[in-house]
């Protein structure tokens, strides 16, 4: 999300519920950092929990991100663009995080919803700049969690 400065963080934050004896609740934020595929800074995107086979990873995609550093211009410093429509499996126990690119994801959707049960994601609506569009498709992901490697698929429901 982005910083007080307007900056753009790549930094995952981590909110638990501690429970006191007394029972006063208070929440905890964590900064984990990340290996592997890092997803950059951004806003506008979803984070969704997802369960298979007794495991559980964080699922990330969509959101806009400044354009890169080395395009930028005095005219265009703060200029956004979508990020690339690749969906990225999060470990939140190990840190590690992996990108998917699914063919049925053309677009890096912003501000879209999404919504997680069991081992499948729904995302719904949301904006694309690159086209101007926002999608009337509900797309279905489902993140399998063997041994090994994980197997994420997409299907478009128009």
């Amino acid at each position: 999300g982005k910083t007080p400065n307007n900056e753009l963080s790549d930094k995952i934050y981590i909110m638990s519920v501690v429970c006191k004896n007394n029972k006063k609740v208070t929440f905890r934020c964590t900064e984990k950092d990340l290996v592997g595929d890092v997803p950059e800074g951004r806003y506008g995107h979803s984070i969704d929990m997802v369960y298979s086979r007794g495991k559980s990873v964080g699922v990330l995609f969509g959101g806009r991100s400044y354009i890169p550093s080395a395009q930028r211009t005095t005219e265009k410093w703060n200029s956004v663009a979508d990020c690339l429509p690749h969906v990225f499996l999060v470990d939140f126990e190990f840190g590690c995080s992996t990108s998917y690119i699914l063919p049925e994801l053309q677009d890096g959707l912003s501000f879209h919803v999404s919504i997680a049960r069991n081992d499948t994601i729904y995302i719904l609506g949301g904006h694309s700049l690159a086209n101007n569009i926002r999608p009337a498709n509900l797309y279905r992901i489902r993140v399998d969690l063997p041994l090994g490697s994980p197997a994420v698929n997409c299907t478009v429901m128009p």
